[in-house]
């Protein structure tokens, strides 16, 4: 009896290990892939926060590979709306806005508004201070939150293959 629950907890465990595992090769895949061709962005992720403004003010930023293909998401909020502000990283000009109308992209943007609506620094301040701070890397993801009732942005960084997220008060 006593090696049916050993075994048993053996499983048990390894059922709850291995999606962590799943998970964490995944992400491994993807930052690989982001970080190969992040390389074929031309503005930085600074520069796509400036040029989504004309949407809307910026609550949260990446870059992403989507169907393929290298794009800056930009969240904008301008009034009660939101959008997805896609910014074309060779030229730094708007490519396109969506409105976000619901699902988890609606219940993020809302949180990162939320965000942002107490901070004093922008997120493109905060992306520039994680790059002084740390030379030779780029800004992947700007993505602001309240902690402890304070506003700060989780700043992920690239340099190689190396990756790195610094938080930046934004107070």
């Amino acid at each position: 009896m006593r090696k049916i629950t050993i075994a048993l907890a053996f499983l048990v465990a390894w059922f709850f290990a291995m999606p962590t595992g799943w998970t964490q090769q995944s992400d491994d895949k993807g930052h690989a892939e982001l970080a190969k061709v992040l390389k074929d962005a031309k503005i930085s992720l600074q520069r796509g926060l400036t040029a989504s403004a004309k949407e809307g003010k910026p609550i949260s930023a990446k870059y992403e590979v989507e169907h393929g293909k290298l794009q800056l998401s930009v969240y904008t909020t301008k009034g009660d709306t939101f959008s997805e502000v896609i910014v074309d990283h060779k030229t730094g000009k708007v490519a396109k806005a969506d409105p976000i109308a619901g699902g988890n992209d609606l219940a993020a943007a809302k949180a990162q508004s939320e965000a942002m609506a107490k901070a004093k620094r922008s997120l493109d301040a905060a992306a520039s201070e994680a790059v002084k701070d740390n030379k030779g890397y780029r800004v992947v993801s700007v993505m602001p939150a309240l902690k402890e009732g304070h506003p700060v942005a989780d700043v992920t960084l690239v340099k190689g293959s190396e990756w790195k997220t610094v938080s930046e008060k934004l107070d």
